[in-house]
């Protein structure tokens, strides 16, 4: 990943190091399913990790602790994109202390945004936000839902040739305002953009993907489970019986591996508060993708139950 050594991760990494350096990792597993970042040819897992709700817990110790493990398995299984925002609220805060912990800095691909409509405070959110990750430069800094796009873009153009920034992004979620997002990828030198893309939110097909391999833009997928309603509404109905040969073995997977297999999409972002849930999503991360036909397959089982 990118540069990101300082004086507080390195004392969190040997801190780590206490712990993990006599102990062997949890899980011999094959290489995780990766894509290209298609302006620069860098690999990223297609499972990432979302904190929205999630990791935004204050400052309590057990919750933190609870966090920290999350986080952990996440690295073990593989992972390495991790997405947050000042609008998450303790989530940037519980990250860094979660990470401080581990001392997993050299797996660990840092997306966080700015949020804010002072288009001048474009680099102090930055700092803010690297304060809080215990990081020097993110690897992904994005404009929050479009909220004050012109200004802070700028600002990041000019961060990320002064190397203080990686990559540059844009997101929006819930499939709110894609006329005006087509508007800015078209004209603008994006890296990445981040938008809402499940197996029944397929808006973006139509234009915005197609736009972003023309682009050259790699696409973050948020609300892949539509904030767990996913579950609510299909988890007490059968998985088809040729799922397996779509790769999935429990409906994690089957919604995961539903977007991963779209060839325009990077990385998907889910987020969990429950281990065994973190282990279902990672699991999307291995073995084979549906081909164009089973994801069809897929779109018809869902809109049939």
């Amino acid at each position: 990943m990118g540069p990101l050594l300082n004086r507080r991760r390195f004392l969190g990494s040997l801190l780590a190091l206490g712990v993990s350096a006599r102990l062997p990792r949890a899980f011999a597993q094959p290489a995780p399913i990766a894509r290209a970042i298609p302006a620069t040819g860098e690999s990223l897992p297609v499972i990432g990790m979302g904190t929205w709700r999630t990791f935004n817990v204050g400052s309590d110790p057990g919750l933190i602790e609870d966090r920290t493990r999350i986080l952990e398995l996440f690295f073990d299984r593989g992972g390495a994109v991790v997405d947050s925002s000042p609008m998450y609220g303790s989530a940037e805060a519980v990250v860094g202390k979660a990470m401080i912990k581990l001392g997993r800095y050299n797996d660990l691909f840092s997306a966080t945004k700015v949020w804010t409509g002072d288009e001048d405070s474009t680099r102090d959110e930055v700092r803010i936000s690297g304060n809080l990750w215990g990081v020097e430069t993110f690897d992904l800094m994005q404009i929050h839902n479009l909220l004050g796009w012109e200004g802070h873009l700028a600002n990041l153009k000019a961060m990320k040739a002064e190397g203080r920034i990686r990559y540059l992004g844009i997101t929006t979620s819930h499939g709110r305002r894609h006329a005006e997002l087509k508007t800015i990828m078209e004209r603008e030198p994006l890296d990445f953009v981040q938008l809402t893309y499940n197996i029944l939110d397929r808006e973006a097909e139509q234009q915005l993907l197609p736009l972003a391999r023309e682009r050259g833009i790699a696409i973050i997928a948020n609300r892949p489970f539509q904030g767990g309603r996913l579950f609510g509404r299909f988890h007490s109905e059968p998985l088809p019986e040729w799922a397996a040969e779509a790769g999935c073995q429990n409906w994690a997977e089957f919604f995961l591996k539903f977007i991963v297999s779209h060839p325009d999409v990077t990385c998907a972002i889910p987020a969990t508060t429950q281990l065994e849930h973190m282990r279902e999503n990672m699991g999307a991360l291995y073995g084979r993708l549906p081909d164009p036909a089973q994801r069809q397959r897929m779109i018809d089982y869902v809109e049939s139950l």
